[in-house]
């Protein structure tokens, strides 16, 4: 008699974690390798600080963040 979770888990182990994509599926392969590590946070913050556009709304929108931050600290501090 067959083990019941036989049947319903996935057969990962056989599957090879190091699988080579191939050439034309390079960003696709690459995307899988990341969840497959389970870095996918860390794929999505490297590709977009690559781009020039996300990095720059990036740091906008941390300097306008900072500058909330700090304008209620001062105005806190009694500064204003």
């Amino acid at each position: 008699m067959r083990n019941v979770t036989d049947a319903i888990m996935a057969n990962l182990d056989t599957e090879s974690a190091q699988t080579p994509g191939s050439l034309k599926w390079e960003g696709l392969s690459e995307i899988d390798q990341a969840i497959r590590d389970n870095r996918l946070m860390e794929y999505r913050i490297k590709k977009s600080w690559a781009d020039p556009w996300a990095r720059s709304l990036t740091i906008a929108v941390l300097v306008v963040i900072a500058a909330g931050f700090s304008y209620l600290a001062g105005a806190s501090f009694g500064l204003w």
